[in-house]
């Protein structure tokens, strides 16, 4: 099972990096930067949608029709000559979905976190959704994964990037308060922010907290 950071660790993530900092015109250690914060968020934010029924069977359905993991296949010519605008589309369908009317904020946060333009970042995250969503669906796929249960676990794992028998010291950082909010630890654990001080954990926490 791959997690997120060993996704960004291996060519694929590499060759990922140089696209998205050549889409954008960013330097790669800064799109690296971005994208090591936002995947994680992104994960998590899906992770939390998917604890209930209709959210998981909806993320299932995704999953099965659109989001196999075909992106992943032809990367170079995903980024070559530019990001086609229905991937742009598509990703912006995503964020709309797991991010709600709270991703201007998400925006501006990861925009402070890194120094880069919240417009800049806003076309990192519309790449970054779709290549979340088709890594997902193709380790959904290598896993036969076909119920709830089972892509929680694999978003657990993912996120980890070990088996949630085996916590990694990530996952424990994910829920470190043990409320069992994922996402607003998730965001202390990237942005380095407290969510008791209404920094964006606890706006993420807020958000997707039932």
């Amino acid at each position: 099972m791959s997690g997120l950071l060993d996704l960004l660790n291996s060519p694929m993530g590499k060759q990922l990096i140089n696209g998205v900092a050549g889409q954008t015109g960013q330097a790669e250690s800064k799109t690296a930067d971005v994208l090591s914060m936002a995947m994680p968020l992104l994960l998590g934010a899906m992770k939390k949608n998917a604890s209930s029924p209709q959210g998981a069977e909806g993320l299932m359905n995704a999953l099965s029709n659109k989001h196999n993991g075909s992106i992943l296949d032809d990367l170079g010519g995903l980024f070559g000559g530019g990001v086609d605008q229905s991937v742009m589309d598509d990703g912006a369908g995503i964020l709309g979905h797991v991010l709600g009317n709270k991703q201007p904020q998400v925006e501006n946060a990861l925009s402070q976190k890194s120094g880069l333009d919240a417009g800049t970042i806003a076309s990192i995250l519309k790449i970054a959704a779709p290549i979340v969503m088709g890594y997902l669906g193709r380790e959904r796929n290598n896993g036969n994964v076909s119920d709830a249960n089972g892509i929680n676990s694999l978003l657990g794992s993912m996120l980890g990037g070990q088996p949630q028998q085996n916590q990694s010291l990530i996952m424990s950082l994910i829920d470190a308060d043990g409320d069992g909010s994922v996402l607003d630890d998730v965001a202390g654990m990237v942005m380095g922010s407290n969510k008791k001080s209404g920094g964006l954990g606890g706006l993420l926490g807020g958000l997707f907290r039932k």
